[in-house]
């Protein structure tokens, strides 16, 4: 052909296209007509998962080489000689404006191909009509080979990713992508920001690869992947893009970003696929990953099979005469089922957070389990109806006489058909006439765990709300939630018809409930005995550099007072040593023989939040010590994170705290000793204790304190105290603390021997209120907040309304509702006053800011979590 081209029409388009003969895969030949020829093929079936998304291309103008390995650049911007028929959307950059092609006909995705965009890249999130952008409506999830890693084994890392997943009600897709690895999505509901998908993925990543060392890595860390799967979560930050699903892929073969079932990934010869087999495989078999599409983008797959259950129900339902919701035929209540998550609240959402109760922690953990309802149904004659969230619909039956409150009893459940999702947030009258008429009212709702699901036996555990019916009986309510093990199953036939009954069970872990509670029961009494009771009889010394004998049992941590540049500057290395500020949370750790008490600054016992100190004392060479330090969590980059450390804070199930264990895997940094066998360290000089430490902690080989053993020594810094800034700030830590090397240890005071200058600006501050939101009426739009003054008092100092995630406002929310009062506790200006709610002020927070405003006020405040080793008489 000309290299001038020709014109040809696409979806309605008038399009010019040249050297269709060049090829571009030199290795199978193939040109850039085929090319074309192929986007134009797979548009119907790529497009719906690149609609809306601004394009990034990844252009080969002189194909990719013999070798697959021919220059390339990528384009972001739309350019110049675009038509002015192709839909774009603009993103503002740090220092500039990019408009974007969007990818939405078959006519742009061709015409992208005409100028050699082998690779079309889409992030996970869209524009929406008025071109703002929108939560993302997926998640993703990279998995790349390092060296010596066979795709086979990416796909076994796949099921790992793709199990926890589906545990948190996230069913996942995989893709070859063509390249090396693998892919996966699971769709979401668009609720979550970028920021708020990026940190669950990122914690998903990281849970893999603590529970699988020596073949996952989630580090950035290039020189950590061979041997290994990469899981790449980064591709969740907006800023990110992934390459689309049916994307050609710039390899040394026209290889493609291929859909696959699961059962395809298990296979021993599982590779990556050719532009021609998509096509027809496509054809044969259709989209794989039209499942996990949104409404606007053409749902299918769920919304269908829901919709086909929904049948009889419908059938027995005029939605003009009943109050109850009625789907449209032929689709599922998605619309409705989103917009009751959305306003009601009901439902817990993430992890525990600080200092809930176990019951509220434990409801809070379970947001990603399915859902259920029970509601008390006066028709002709009362019944309770029992309904579990499965396959997309409720799953439901009807108990004459409510579940059963005595396991020697069980109870007739009678079968009735499949209910809308959205069912499980009616509450109403059913029109006298109509089909189950009479009042219906919700008695109990929440999650439940699944153990069994057959056709003739479902087992599963509930997890009511607060004060619902399983908390207190049938016809009760209670103050706290309850949780509930059923068992339904199929006990033959009556009438033609099947009939089940309902059985209350014994909690899962009954049978070993005994022991472990025996256990733990022990273990409790041996830990709240103080380390003070437990000491050697004492023999007494005399010299001054030696330990003398001990004081009273009592102990509190020293703290430091906070520095400023000017007094950091003028530190003298002679008088000073520096140590490097960990973000976690204060510990005072007791050991006396094989048992362990750890104390939060506030004097907290917080030993049972934290297994994997129980056998701290083989780290220790004594009988007894009392030991300072941080308790830290450390996140992929090998630096402490505050963020994943408060997964940790306040659990006391054993069930939620081993799952946070895995989570976010807590470490021990002993930096001070108070006593020995009894006898008093806190006389001696810094450097002494710190020699003295340094004999009396052992850490495992291979250890550091980055990560490995549960207990470490970090070393203090040889250098001066900028040096031990600049080390900070390129460690990613808080800062540095800077001590008298010839200060004694003052439990409980705060010294000015001991000075922190944080590289960033963190404050504690007690919460006196919220401000509504106008989006969420179970979360919150700020958080109004207090610091204490010089003279002890406190005031107002400010709000802040970032750093959460809608889950985190919710959880909060529950947390302050109950210290409501009517006034606020400081003088705060009106127009902070707003649609504000106050609280008393008992609970204490940390923010990073910029500084303080004229006012007092934090400068841009970030909340960075609770402090609950903190009390208002303890804040800086």
């Amino acid at each position: 052909m000309a290299k001038d081209g020709q014109f040809v029409w696409v979806d309605g388009r008038k399009l010019r296209v040249t050297n269709l003969d060049k090829v571009l895969y030199p290795s199978t030949g193939t040109t850039k007509g085929e090319v074309l020829a192929y986007y134009s093929a797979i548009a119907e079936t790529m497009l719906p998962h690149c609609v809306d998304r601004p394009a990034t291309r990844k252009r080969w103008p002189d194909g990719v080489g013999e070798d697959g390995k021919q220059n390339s650049f990528f384009q972001k911007d739309i350019g110049e000689g675009a038509p002015e028929w192709v839909a774009t959307g603009e993103i503002q950059h740090k220092d500039h404006v990019n408009e974007y092609p969007l990818v939405n006909d078959e006519a742009t995705l061709v015409w992208l191909a005409q100028l050699a965009s082998l690779e079309i890249h889409v992030p996970q999130w869209r524009f929406d009509s008025a071109g703002k952008q929108q939560n993302p409506d997926r998640m993703v999830f990279d998995l790349d080979p390092g060296e010596g890693v066979k795709l086979t084994e990416v796909a076994d890392v796949a099921f790992l990713v793709r199990d926890i997943l589906s545990d948190m009600g996230l069913p996942s897709i995989p893709l070859t992508s063509g390249s090396s690895g693998i892919h996966l999505y699971a769709a979401l509901d668009g609720t979550l920001s970028s920021d708020e998908v990026a940190k669950v993925a990122k914690e998903l990543a990281r849970s893999l690869e603590a529970d699988h060392p020596d073949d996952i890595t989630s580090s950035m860390k290039r020189s950590l992947r061979p041997g290994k799967v990469f899981i790449d979560w980064s591709q969740n930050n907006a800023a990110k893009t992934t390459v689309a699903p049916y994307s050609l892929r710039g390899r040394i073969a026209p290889t493609v970003a291929a859909p696959r079932t699961w059962r395809e990934l298990a296979s021993p010869h599982l590779k990556h696929l050719r532009f021609d087999e998509v096509l027809k495989r496509v054809e044969r078999r259709g989209d794989p990953l039209a499942e996990l599409l949104r409404d606007d983008a053409g749902e299918r797959g769920l919304a269908e099979r829901g919709a086909e259950k929904l049948n009889e129900y419908r059938a027995k339902r005029d939605a003009s005469k009943t109050s109850e919701p009625v789907p449209r035929a032929g689709r599922r209540d998605v619309e409705d089922s989103r917009a009751a998550d959305a306003g009601s609240g009901s439902d817990a959402e993430g992890d525990s957070i600080g200092f809930a109760s176990g019951a509220a922690a434990n409801t809070d953990a379970r947001s990603s389990l399915p859902r259920f309802v029970i509601q008390r149904h006066q028709a002709r004659r009362l019944h309770y109806d029992f309904r579990l969230e499965h396959d997309g619909v409720l799953v439901s039956w009807a108990i004459p006489k409510g579940p059963p409150t005595d396991p020697k009893v069980n109870h007739l459940a009678v079968p009735t058909e499949d209910h809308p999702m959205s069912y499980r947030h009616f509450e109403g009258v059913i029109p006298k006439g109509e089909y189950g008429a009479g009042k219906v009212e919700i008695w109990d709702s929440g999650h439940y765990e699944l153990e069994k699901w057959r056709d003739d036996e479902v087992i599963v555990t509930l997890h009511g709300a607060p004060g619902g019916g399983l908390s207190g009986g049938l016809g009760e309510s209670g103050h706290c939630s309850g949780s509930k093990r059923f068992a339904l199953f199929r006990a033959g036939e009556s009438g033609g018809k099947p009939r089940w009954m309902i059985h209350l069970m014994s909690p899962a872990n009954a049978t070993h409930a005994t022991s472990a509670e025996s256990a733990t029961s022990a273990t409790s009494v041996e830990r709240a005995q103080p380390v003070s009771s437990m000491r050697a009889p004492l023999t007494k010394q005399t010299s001054p550099s030696t330990p003398t004998q001990s004081r009273t049992p009592t102990l509190s941590p020293m703290l430091a007072l906070a520095g400023s540049e000017a007094e950091f500057s003028r530190l003298d290395l002679d008088e000073w040593g520096f140590e490097m500020k960990w973000d976690g949370i204060r510990a005072l750790v007791e050991i006396a023989h094989d048992r362990t008490l750890i104390r939060s600054r506030s004097g907290a016992d917080i030993s049972e939040s934290y297994p994997e100190f129980f056998g701290l004392a083989e780290y220790v060479n004594a009988e007894a010590a009392v030991l300072d330090g941080e308790i830290v969590t450390l996140g992929p980059d090998g630096a402490p994170s505050f963020s994943l450390l408060q997964q940790r804070f306040g659990l006391t199930n054993e069930r939620d705290i081993a799952r946070a264990r895995r989570a976010a895997p807590a470490s021990l940094l002993v930096f001070d000793v108070l006593e020995v066998n009894g006898q008093d360290c806190t006389r001696l000089p810094y450097r002494q204790r710190r020699e003295l430490l340094q004999g009396l902690v052992e850490v495992s080989a291979g250890s550091e304190a980055t990560g490995g053993a549960p207990v470490a020594v970090p070393d203090h810094f040889d250098g001066t105290a900028q040096d031990a800034a600049d080390a900070s700030a390129e460690l990613g830590l808080e800062g540095v603390v800077a001590k008298r090397w010839n200060s004694a240890y003052h439990p409980g005071e705060r010294s000015g021997d001991w000075m922190k200058f944080p590289i960033m600006h963190t404050d504690e501050a007690v919460v006196i209120g919220w401000r509504e939101s106008t989006s969420d009426a179970k979360g919150f739009a700020s958080l109004l907040l207090a610091d204490r003054t010089e003279t002890g008092d406190l005031s107002y100092a400010g709000r802040v309304g970032t750093g959460f995630s809608s889950a985190e406002r919710r959880r909060i929310r529950t947390l302050l509702e109950p210290l409501q009062t009517s006034k606020p506790v400081v003088d705060v200006p009106a127009e902070a006053q707003r649609d504000a709610q106050w609280v008393r002020p008992k609970l204490i927070g940390e923010v990073i800011s910029k500084g303080r405003t004229r006012t007092g006020s934090f400068r841009q405040p970030v909340w960075r979590g609770w402090r609950p080793d903190k009390t208002l008489a303890s804040m800086n």
